[in-house]
């Protein structure tokens, strides 16, 4: 995960390059072979070379000898390159799994021309090209298979290196560092008074993981402090498409899009911002009091706030080229972000929470972002209940997960499904509670007069014969009947 690089530091890597005695594991040097699928199946084998060795990212070069890293200069133009009808790049991002944001960078060195591949290491898996994973031995590259130690300890690697910990942005200076990261909204939201000098500063953000110190006493930025906290989320590369995107459409499909915004600042530092933006933009109700109107949000204010933390925290960022997206429909609101759930659909009220990036989940609890743990689900249930909407939807298209808060309805425009599942969520919003579902709570669910019980008695037939609740107990009175979930 690269930043933008200029020519002078380009020039000053090479060199640091080319002034190694052989060629490493990370780094590959060619004067002209651009055969495509070499180049693919090298990308392969350096990131996940690059992830054993503990580096950030590998190099491939094209312009030196590979014997006396002398610069020769090459003809190889990878923008200009094809592979078929379409441009390498683009082949070769689509043959990667997981997709790398590699970065060819092209330039002049002593008169002669250079191009230096920058590759991120590998995470989370190993990186496979045409479905194949690689490895260097030696200075030889073989397919990862053939290796089983290489490819034990690479997945060992993957189990003990979160994502927060890799870097975002390595070798700068402290000025550089802490110009690329919002540190006094870091200071604000602990409540922390911001200290006077820079080195109490750098302390602060070295003991919570944002930055670290490298070998060389050169600063690292790690994903952890720039998806929090960056200025412009864009300045680093890696992350640039993990901005959130809030889309605005007409009417209820996709057809026509009125709005749209991506974020640039870091979750932490922009989520003030975000919600702001959102809440301008979403409908509000009109109610109709005693003796005064007022308006009320669509949606309630804790749950979207709740439910947008939980896209950023839950998110699979080994997923590239997808981030979290909001998106605003007359008649409903959808929250999307990449990576399958952790628990099952039915038992994400319930369940203890489960993050793949706990690092990222205790900041953004730390600095009151988001709920308590295992407390956000309810809450948004609850406050869905409160404004009798119509229960919301969690869903997996495309090993993305989904939740969809909808814009109020009467009971009976709700159909069949709709009111079977609200019930299902009451029953176990009240089984977390210790206090079973009846009939009664059920009626103040769905604001039924009491003189309609029978019409909540249906919905609760209805839920029993599906297989989502079930009596609390056998032979229990119809009278003073309650209900639990299916699983309790």
């Amino acid at each position: 995960m690269t930043l933008e690089r200029d020519v002078e530091y380009l020039a000053g890597l090479l060199r640091e390059l080319c002034k190694l005695p052989n060629e490493t594991p990370w780094l590959e040097f060619k004067r002209n072979n651009t055969d495509s699928q070499m180049i693919g199946e090298y990308i392969s084998a350096l990131s996940n070379a690059a992830a054993l060795d503990g580096k950030s990212s590998a190099f491939m070069v094209w312009g030196i000898d590979d014997k006396t890293h002398e610069v020769v200069g090459t003809t190889f133009k990878p923008h200009a390159e094809k592979k078929g009808n379409e441009e390498l790049e683009s082949w070769l991002l689509r043959m990667l799994s997981p997709r790398l944001h590699f970065h060819f960078h092209c330039f002049s060195i002593d008169g002669l021309e250079v191009v230096l591949l920058e590759i991120p290491c590998s995470y989370g898996k190993p990186t496979s090209f045409y479905n194949v994973e690689y490895i260097r031995i030696g200075t030889n590259k073989k397919p990862l298979k053939d290796f089983p130690e290489q490819e034990r300890a690479l997945w060992r690697f993957f189990d003990k290196t979160p994502f927060e910990a890799l870097a975002a942005a390595s070798d700068l200076d402290a000025e550089t560092a802490l110009a690329m990261l919002d540190y006094p909204a870091y200071f604000h939201l602990l409540n922390q008074p911001l200290p006077t000098d820079r080195s109490g500063i750098l302390d602060r953000l070295l003991a919570d993981g944002m930055l670290r110190c490298d070998d060389a006493g050169r600063w690292v930025i790690t994903n952890l402090g720039a998806i929090l906290f960056a200025r412009e989320i864009e300045n680093f590369k890696g992350l640039a498409r993990k901005a959130v995107r809030l889309i605005v459409y007409e009417g209820k499909g996709r057809l026509k899009t009125t709005r749209e915004q991506q974020g640039h600042k870091g979750y932490a530092s922009g989520f003030a911002g975000l919600i702001d933006y959102l809440t301008a933009l979403l409908p509000r109700n009109e109610v109709i009091g005693k003796a005064l109107r007022k308006e009320v949000p669509m949606y309630p204010d804790l749950a979207v706030r709740e439910l947008i933390a939980n896209a950023l925290i839950h998110q699979d960022f080994s997923i590239a080229g997808a981030g979290p997206m909001v998106e605003i429909f007359d008649d409903r609101l959808e929250i999307t972000n990449p990576g399958a759930p952790l628990v099952e659909l039915d038992r994400l009220l319930d369940s203890p929470p489960r993050s793949r990036n706990e690092a990222l989940a205790s900041f953004m609890r730390r600095a009151g972002i988001c709920e308590e743990r295992g407390s956000g689900v309810d809450k948004v249930v609850f406050e869905t209940e409160v404004y009798q909407l119509p229960p919301p939807r969690w869903e997996q298209p495309d090993g993305s997960f989904r939740v969809t808060l909808f814009g109020h309805r009467e009971l009976k425009a709700m159909d069949k499904q709709e009111r079977i599942y609200a019930c299902y969520l009451h029953a176990c919003l009240r089984h977390v509670m210790r206090d079973p579902m009846t009939n009664t709570t059920l009626r103040e669910r769905f604001g039924i007069d009491p003189r309609n019980s029978a019409m909540a008695s249906r919905i609760i037939r209805d839920a029993v014969e599906q297989g989502l609740i079930k009596p609390y107990e056998e032979g229990q009175s119809r009278k003073n009947s309650r209900y639990i979930p299916y699983w309790a």
